[in-house]
């Protein structure tokens, strides 16, 4: 991975995957499956050393966090607790023999089953886990700390998973203040620190609440909040603490850091999706990508792929469509699976549950499938190195 190059961080259902264009954004080539084919939930860089994260896990594996500081050609796994292939594997000599595996205790025992999100801020490493709770790493990924902060929450009792879980799946940071971190966990809400996570504010309260109630669906908002099905969050840039969501039930903005949430979803063609994306310079624009409905097969509204874009911050949306399906069209992009770049213009990249990569140059005015035939795409981020 050399300087000036440009690589989609992709984490599948199947290993990691690296999708490199160089420096003009072309001749895309396909690095993968890496990490051992486990699956893996999320990939993100450092693009000041070139060092790369992949979380993931299962049942089967157990946690853990491979890296890589040579581009991806090798790989190290720090695994982080037990799956049954260990318990499989201390029963059965021959099994172990066939695997390589060594009989070693797991520091975090079985408390978990799954890395589902990282952040890498301030020179920090956190990971979000299934069952939710946050993890920080002070070493770049050799060792970890649970943040009892976050679990110890008076409301960390009360909190209800969602379909995949109960999951900590998104972290989000101030990139001038190290002491402000944002988290979302289905479905929980949205907590917020701004001591460096000695505690945490629980954040989702609407701004009108009597405008936004009235909603059957049980991710409704109702009770003051927006509900606790948070699906994924990003700071806009700026000095301003101005956050976007995309939840369960809608899409929401907030100028206060969470403290408050307005609804931007008039314009939009449904209430449900799951990724959000915000201009690298541009605070009032973002991107989501509506699916039709939670219970009505969860693909694009009329089966017909779109992008919508807002320039002012989610007052107005326009669809765009050139270059994506227009027939037929039954995917689903999850919530960690769309990102960008920060060039000018902004380059957008989304992945599939099909196994597709489709990238835009100009912001989302034209579309390009830039890779196929992957596995279920569960993330998509951007290393660039420029």
């Amino acid at each position: 991975m050399r300087t000036g190059e440009l690589t989609v961080l992709v984490g599948t259902t199947k290993g990691a995957f690296l999708i490199s264009g160089g420096r003009d954004r072309s001749g895309w080539a396909v690095k993968g499956p890496l990490c051992d084919g486990w699956p893996v939930n999320h990939v993100v860089g450092d693009a000041e050393s070139g060092t790369l994260w992949a979380g993931g896990g299962s049942d089967w594996n157990g946690a853990g966090i491979w890296r890589s500081d040579d581009g991806g050609d090798t790989w190290e796994l720090t695994k982080l607790t037990r799956g049954s292939m260990d318990d499989w594997a201390a029963n059965d000599p021959d099994f172990a023999k066939l695997i390589g595996w060594i009989d070693q205790p797991q520091p975090f025992g079985d408390d978990f089953s799954q890395i589902w999100s990282l952040g890498f801020f301030h020179g920090t490493l956190y990971a979000g886990t299934k069952p939710a709770k946050l993890l920080a790493s002070r070493d770049r990924g050799k060792s970890f700390e649970h943040v009892d902060s976050l679990a110890n929450h008076p409301s960390a009792d009360s909190w209800n998973p969602g379909a995949a879980g109960l999951v900590l799946h998104t972290i989000v940071s101030d990139p001038k203040d190290p002491a402000k971190l944002w988290i979302g966990i289905s479905a929980a809400g949205v907590f917020a620190t701004e001591d460096g996570a000695r505690t945490w504010e629980r954040r989702n309260r609407l701004s009108n609440a009597a405008a936004c109630e009235g909603h059957d669906h049980p991710a409704a908002p109702r009770d003051g909040d927006t509900g606790h099905c948070v699906h994924n969050m990003m700071r806009a840039p700026g000095d301003g603490d101005l956050l976007y969501q995309q939840n369960h039930h809608g899409v929401w903005r907030s100028s206060d850091g969470g403290r408050s949430w307005d609804s931007i979803n008039d314009g939009l063609p449904s209430t449900f999706g799951f990724p959000i994306r915000v201009h690298p310079r541009d605070p009032q624009t973002i991107w989501t990508i509506p699916l039709n409905g939670d219970a009505a097969g969860r693909y694009p509204p009329d089966a017909s792929a779109a992008v919508w874009k807002s320039s002012d911050g989610g007052e107005n949306w326009e669809a765009q469509r050139d270059g994506l399906p227009q027939e037929a069209c039954f995917f689903t992009v999850l919530r960690q699976a769309m990102s960008g770049d920060n060039r000018d213009p902004a380059g957008l990249y989304f992945g599939t549950n099909s196994g597709s990569i489709f990238a835009s140059f100009d912001e989302g005015d034209h579309w390009h499938e830039i890779a196929r035939h992957l596995p279920t795409v569960l993330s998509v981020e951007v290393m660039d190195r420029a």
